[in-house]
């Protein structure tokens, strides 16, 4: 459940802070007051995508923050974001360089992650949405929905995943003998290349290493042999004096033996210079330079670039490549005999996709059914006369897809006399708001969303059918929180909680505020809804007061 929504600097929203409870909570408010702004910034905590132009002017980022109950979370997630407590935070920011940050309880995430994390926790239907309700496929997913299809669908797609695939591995097999005599060539060379050049992973790495040594023998040679002199020849050689040095600590030594540190400090010097005298002289007499091998290192050093610039970057790559370049050689030269055994997976695959579209098709048919009386039983009392609704679900074998083989419409007929005819075709605005709303409160019970955000889905309804509305989202609010954009006092008299929207000018800038209207301030705001002005007169006010008495009765 939502328990709080902060904005700042959202729009010409400059910050608003709103508490949310159970029930339905309702957003009023003259028209361009920027009700549907509070919808907006929360889909824009959650994910939603938002342009830099959203950002208040003169501002330097816009943030939103949602508050939800930690039960929606689950065990790995709780112990992900350390949440321990009734609730967790959902932010998001977003700077004047179109820089987005996201946070769930307050650790960093993508807003991919973001979007996967509080994927359920919110359900909205705007006033757009009447055009998604009419597309086929959209009726099919609600109609997966109310059926709990969702193990079932993705059976379905990974094996009509797995059809395909054999379906274009039968069809690579049918290749031309041309095009498989061209391509057997092509591989061969490739393999041919990657073999001849004998890769080894981390060649490449130690040849860079020996190069230096090989390029600058001479010079190294003549360095150590300096560095060996220095140290054992002549009157002022290192040895000898660190030898004396260490003859004088010693008898420091023994006449007090706390005074024995430095003793052992140039002992451990001298075996230190012996041993750096021991590999000097090694490399002072080791063989001279080889230019023979420094040419072979370069020359091996240029076929490697070579060969894995050309077959993927590096020795790895050219590797990998090599084995599925045999692969695929052996394919094609075993693609006739090859050719019965994938006809029969195409046809095992096939059979399989067939069963679980049949499967599916079965629990299509009868939620369909179901879900036909439920919708037809929710919109029955919503201002229509003989209303007929019914889900028709029909199967092409013929062509199965991802999602199965059946096609979905919803068929609507709000007068008696009328044929049902697909709901795209004659529900006015008004009409699909209603099927919507019902479709909504029979999907409820399914859904396991605990918050429904309706932003102005009662457009194009009058008053009387504007309260049987509104008595419907309260009945949904009984088992979800539900919030909603109205402009009908009708429906935002039967709210739990009711904010009053207004715009007002700040410092020479236009700004939004959202507060809390209870008692005679919210009988005050229903009364202007119901007149249509600013002001409230007492009739408007005596009605308001009525209105609300026979909600709350």
């Amino acid at each position: 459940m939502l328990l709080g929504l902060d904005v700042k600097d959202f729009a010409v929203i400059e910050g608003v802070s709103l508490p949310f409870g159970a029930g339905l909570t309702v957003f009023t408010g003259e028209t361009g007051a920027g009700k549907s702004l509070v919808v907006e910034a929360l889909g824009f905590a959650l994910g939603e995508r938002a342009g830099v132009d959203w950002i208040r002017p003169g501002a330097r980022k816009m943030e939103a923050e949602a508050r939800f109950s930690s039960a929606s979370l689950d065990d790995a997630a709780r112990g992900r974001f350390a949440v321990t407590g009734d609730f967790f935070a959902v932010r998001r920011e977003l700077d004047q360089r179109g820089r987005s940050r996201a946070f769930i309880n307050g650790h960093p995430v993508s807003v991919s992650e973001l979007c996967a994390y509080c994927d359920g926790l919110v359900d909205f239907h705007g006033q757009h949405e009447h055009q998604t309700l009419a597309r086929n496929a959209a009726q099919l997913e609600l109609l997966d929905r109310f059926a709990s299809n969702s193990a079932l669908l993705d059976k379905t797609r990974d094996a009509w995943r797995r059809r395909q695939a054999a379906l274009a591995r039968l069809e690579a097999s049918r290749l031309s003998r041309e095009e498989k005599e061209r391509l057997l060539d092509l591989y061969g060379f490739q393999l041919s290349e990657i073999d001849k050049a004998a890769l080894r992973p981390g060649e490449e790495a130690e040849i860079e290493a020996a190069l230096p040594r090989l390029k600058n023998a001479d010079r190294l040679r003549a360095l150590s042999s300096s560095a060996h002199e220095l140290l054992y020849s002549g009157e002022a050689a290192a040895v000898e004096r660190l030898g004396a040095a260490a003859r004088a600590a010693q008898e420091l030594a023994a006449l007090d033996v706390s005074l024995g540190r430095p003793a052992e400090l140039i002992a451990q010097a001298q075996s230190a210079i012996e041993e750096a005298a021991g590999e000097l002289a090694a490399l002072r007499d080791g063989p001279d330079a080889d230019p023979g091998l420094l040419d072979e290192l370069l020359s091996r050093q240029d076929k490697i670039s070579r060969t894995i610039k050309k077959y993927g970057g590096s020795a790895e790559a050219a590797l990998a490549l090599a084995q599925t370049l045999k692969a695929k050689i052996a394919d094609l030269e075993d693609s006739d005999e090859r050719e019965e055994e994938l006809k029969k997976t195409a046809a095992d695959a096939e059979k399989e996709l067939s069963a679980l579209c049949a499967q599916l098709h079965e629990k299509r048919f009868a939620a369909a059914k179901k879900l036909s009386a439920l919708v037809l039983s929710e919109i029955a009392p919503l201002g229509f006369g003989e209303v007929r609704f019914s889900v028709s679900v029909e199967m092409d074998e013929s062509s199965p897809g991802p999602a199965g083989a059946d096609r979905a419409e919803f068929l609507f007929s709000p007068n008696a006399g009328q044929p049902a005819r697909p709901l795209k075709n004659i529900a006015s605005g008004g009409e699909m708001s209603r099927v919507m709303l019902g479709i909504k409160a029979a999907l409820s019970g399914a859904d396991r969303v605990e918050t429904l955000v309706f932003d102005e889905v009662d457009a194009g309804v009058g008053g009387v059918v504007g309260r049987l509305v509104g008595e419907k989202m309260r009945r949904i609010s009984e088992s979800r929180q539900v919030l909603c954009v109205t402009h009908l006092p009708q429906v935002a008299a039967w709210a739990d909680a009711h904010f009053a929207v207004s715009k007002t000018e700040s410092r020479g800038r236009t700004v939004v505020a959202a507060s809390a209207v209870e008692g005679p301030a919210r009988a005050a705001e229903i009364a202007r809804m119901l007149g249509g002005s600013s002001q409230a007169s007492q009739a408007g006010l005596k009605h308001a007061k009525e209105l609300l008495r026979e909600c709350a009765g």
